[in-house]
């Protein structure tokens, strides 16, 4: 009796991918693979996957009538918990989805809210997603009834019966809670800025790695801090899984004698990052922003590296970071090219292996020969010369 009850709390539900390929030139496989490990980093486990050639999405539906009708017959034979489709759904489609295929639903976006809600560690992460989280829910929260039961009571909801009263209760009990967030993170934005400013005043140049999500930005930071610091205790986590870190970490990198920098680790972009979090998380990703120098690091072993690269750079063009200086550091270049050989410099490109440390010493003069010399004082003040 207890073995069966042990297995049944392990069970990890069971998901179907849902997508609309458009033919607008986005790479729709690797879209739906994605789609696939974000439900793995949920705890999810995709049993299938359905998908449709449309030229549009369907505006009330999401996907067509009689492909839906397919997909409810699926849920009549197979063993399905949850239904997660492959771009964020507006309020209408949800509602209709839900009426119409009587099953949970989750959209890209509020899969990549999960991940975050159960990965964020520090206080501020864990107000920055239930910020982003409570949005999204808002204006969605009839159709969304369901889905939010699966989740036991995230984001501050209570887990209880549909009903109109009920529904309005939520959206009470979510506006008064989103102004309470507002009023903490405006606290704490403001002790983030004033410890930026101090580290300004220090006049030591600061670096921050940046990147797709699983590209070894942690990694990479880690293996700095073993070569020059050689302090356990100021590692960071380091998880081969999408978003393993969510929460912006600086730590000092002393090279010699007055030769060091700062070094940040960011949250990991990816395609179709939900707008609301990355509002949510904007001042995290200050770091990024006030930096003198980018580390773009990228997976160059994923054959998608190139398309990542758009990704994390339009996301920078959005954050207003898009005209720092940047370093490309192509990661994990020992899966596709003759480890030996490693390091690789061309430029202000590198190709190396942040895991076996190969690359870590020539990165480090990279980034020396493009902040040494570049601090100047201004009328009292550090500039960018």
């Amino acid at each position: 009796m207890r073995k069966q009850i042990k297995m049944e709390t392990e069970r990890k539900e069971r998901a179907l991918l849902l997508g609309v390929d458009l033919h607008d030139g986005e790479d729709f496989e690797r879209s739906m693979q994605e789609l696939g490990s974000l439900a793995e980093a949920c705890n999810m486990v995709p049993v299938g996957q359905i998908v449709q050639n449309l030229p549009k999405i369907h505006q009330a539906l999401y996907m067509g009538k009689g492909k839906l009708l397919e997909v409810k017959e699926y849920l009549e034979t197979e063993e399905v918990d949850v239904l997660i489709f492959g771009r964020s759904l507006t309020p209408t489609q949800l509602r209709n989805l839900q009426n119409l295929l009587d099953c949970p639903i989750l959209d890209r976006t509020t899969l990549i809210l999960e991940i975050f809600a159960v990965r964020a560690k520090t206080r501020e992460a864990k107000l920055q997603v239930e910020s982003a989280r409570l949005q999204y829910v808002l204006p969605r929260l009839t159709g969304m009834h369901k889905a939010l039961s699966r989740q036991g009571g995230g984001s501050g909801l209570a887990n209880k019966g549909a009903g109109e009263k009920k529904l309005e209760l939520d959206r009470r009990r979510i506006e008064k809670r989103m102004s309470e967030l507002r009023k903490e993170l405006a606290r704490i934005e403001a002790e983030r800025e004033t410890q930026r400013k101090r580290r300004q005043g220090s006049r030591i140049p600061r670096v921050a790695l940046v990147g797709y999500t699983n590209a070894g930005k942690s990694t990479l930071m880690n293996q700095m801090l073993d070569k020059y610091t050689r302090d356990a205790s100021k590692r960071v986590l380091e998880k081969d899984m999408l978003f393993a870190t969510l929460d912006t970490t600086v730590r000092r990198i002393s090279t010699g004698p007055g030769e060091e920098f700062l070094l940040s680790d960011t949250v990991g972009f990816i395609h179709q990052l939900p707008a609301d979090l990355v509002k949510a998380f904007r001042s995290t990703l200050e770091e990024a922003k006030e930096a003198d120098l980018l580390l773009h690091v990228l997976d160059y072993s994923d054959e998608s590296y190139r398309k990542q690269r758009e990704v994390t750079e339009e996301t920078l063009r959005d954050l207003g970071a898009g005209d720092i200086p940047v370093i490309c550091v192509y990661n994990k270049a020992d899966r596709c090219m003759d480890a030996e050989q490693l390091p690789v410099v061309r430029g202000d490109r590198i190709y190396m292996s942040a895991k076996t440390g190969a690359g870590i010493p020539e990165l480090v003069k990279l980034i020396q020969e493009k902040t040494a010399g570049r601090y100047g004082i201004v009328k009292g003040e550090k500039r960018w010369r």
